[in-house]
């Protein structure tokens, strides 16, 4: 098993063993399974998937949508620090809809690259709440 830590801004968000992470990383996403080399990445803004035990089909895993952030890991210990992370549990499809439709309006109107950056980030951000909010509909079939 692996000690998984996922910590946001507000304090932990998820502590426990398990099975299996899979991480969004700037090379793309890597699966971490017990006895992992270690490892230091930054973390993209994405989906963190958790399965629980060996024997849990994905539909029964948990998704956490993440801002950017660092991945640590060694030792058998996996550590996400991000901004923010969102559990599919607590989002909505269609908070998370309406929410990318703003942030795409927001993006349209971006007068400097400031002010792209920042909408683009939230465009990345909603994108990534409305993915898990599917994967959680989906599994729920």
């Amino acid at each position: 098993m692996i000690n998984f830590e996922l910590v946001t801004l507000t304090g932990i968000k998820l502590r426990e063993s398990v099975h299996e992470v899979l991480l969004p990383t700037s090379q793309g996403q890597i699966a971490v399974f017990e006895n992992h080399a270690p490892l230091v990445s930054t973390a993209t803004t994405g989906v963190i998937s958790v399965r629980r035990k060996s024997d849990h089909p994905d539909d029964m895993m948990e998704h956490y949508a993440i801002d950017s952030g660092v991945i640590e890991i060694s030792n058998n210990t996996i550590r996400v620090l991000v901004d923010e992370a969102d559990k599919d549990s607590e989002v909505s499809a269609k908070e998370a809809e309406e929410a990318l439709e703003r942030a795409k309006q927001l993006r349209s109107e971006a007068r400097d690259q400031v002010s792209l950056d920042k909408a683009q980030s939230l465009v990345d951000r909603q994108t990534s709440r409305l993915k898990i909010a599917e994967l959680r509909r989906r599994s729920r079939r």
